[in-house]
């Protein structure tokens, strides 16, 4: 092997290693850190690794894509993305084959176009520019990231009105810019949900407050008594399951069901990178969940009550699609029940499970 190649690939392996230590570590805060991450790997895997054909760069690509979903399974930000490549990897070398053999075609049936990518079974023919194409259509996608979060923020003014009570819960970089877009033209008050025992909802109350925007922070068991004032409840999530239900911050549950019952419609903010083929199986938490130290509930320093019981101190909820009203992605407003439709967009049957 020259030495030019094995120092590339020692220098790729170095930043795989790097990423999965910064994954078990949880060193890389936010759903978009981690996805943004892993696409910008994903690229030096398409343009490092040696292959010769779709299907072997297929193979690589998910071999090291389950490497780091092992790594932090309740990221599933990096699965989502993982099978956004692989979908793109299949449409370059399904146009790629179509360019070539069928380019005299300028019109081609609804029934041929549907039917083409079900008659690709194999992916090891030659296709001219492959990597050059993928990794441009990759680049793409990155924009897209980079760019979601604006895009879901400039939709505000069709969603708040002037003097409306808004209810949020915890803090989402997204509902921020999203109620912070709306304040600059809108009147409104925000109610924010502490989310105890980790209080990040004071945080996005000081953000909020700094920008002129009239803020209240509530501590969670008030929920309920405040619900029936309010106009609209709009919260962020960590993941959009396959069904439309959410993998949200811990106490969201209990807002959508306070929601519910006083009939007032619950609006969720999220990137298309959250959107996940994957479902909740059971009710099992621990396998659905993650968990953090308890710490914060009862101190370590309480020695004699902690050895006698079990705290349990998990960080999301799920909610149940028929809670939610809207969806608020950076293609536009969507709701729970389209959500199937969505998925097949952006990936492909077969890689739902890698």
């Amino acid at each position: 092997m020259p030495p030019d190649v094995e120092k590339r690939d020692q220098d790729l392996n170095e930043r795989i290693v790097s990423f999965i230590d910064d994954l078990k570590q949880g060193t890389i805060r936010g759903s978009f850190n981690v996805a943004f991450k892993t696409v910008n790997l994903m690229v030096r895997i398409i343009s490092q690794t040696k292959w010769n054909s779709a299907k072997e760069l297929m193979e690589i690509v998910k071999k090291e894509g389950q490497k780091l979903m092992s790594a932090q399974p309740s990221e599933s930000s990096i699965g989502n993305m993982v099978r956004r490549v692989l979908k793109i990897i299949r449409e370059e070398y399904a146009s790629g084959l179509k360019g070539k053999s069928e380019e005299g075609d300028p019109q081609e049936s609804l029934h041929k176009l549907l039917t083409a990518e079900g008659q690709i079974d194999d992916y090891t023919r030659y296709v001219c520019d492959l990597k050059a194409t993928v990794i441009e259509a990759v680049t793409e996608m990155k924009t897209e990231l980079e760019t979601s979060i604006d895009n879901i923020a400039t939709q505000s003014l069709e969603h708040i009105h002037s003097n409306e009570v808004i209810m949020t819960a915890g803090k989402s970089k997204t509902v921020e810019l999203f109620l912070k877009d709306a304040a600059r033209k809108r009147k409104f008050q925000v109610i924010v949900v502490e989310c105890a025992p980790f209080y990040h909802g004071q945080e996005l109350a000081v953000s909020l407050a700094k920008s002129g925007v009239e803020t209240t922070v509530i501590n969670d068991s008030a929920v309920f008594a405040i619900m029936s004032r309010v106009n609209k409840v709009l919260i962020g999530t960590h993941t959009v399951m396959a069904n439309g239900g959410l993998k949200a911050i811990n106490g969201s549950h209990a807002i959508a069901l306070a929601a519910k019952h006083y009939s007032v419609p619950l609006i969720v903010c999220a990137s298309t990178f959250k959107l996940s083929p994957e479902f909740l199986h059971s009710e099992d938490q621990y396998a659905f969940n993650k968990f953090e130290s308890p710490e914060e509930v009862l101190k370590f320093s309480e020695g004699k009550i902690l050895s006698q019981v079990h705290i349990v101190n998990p960080v999301f909820d799920y909610v149940p699609p028929e809670l939610v009203t809207l969806y608020i992605f950076n293609i536009g407003g969507t709701a729970p029940s389209y959500v199937y439709r969505l998925l097949s967009e952006f990936y492909h049957p077969d890689d739902h499970i890698l």
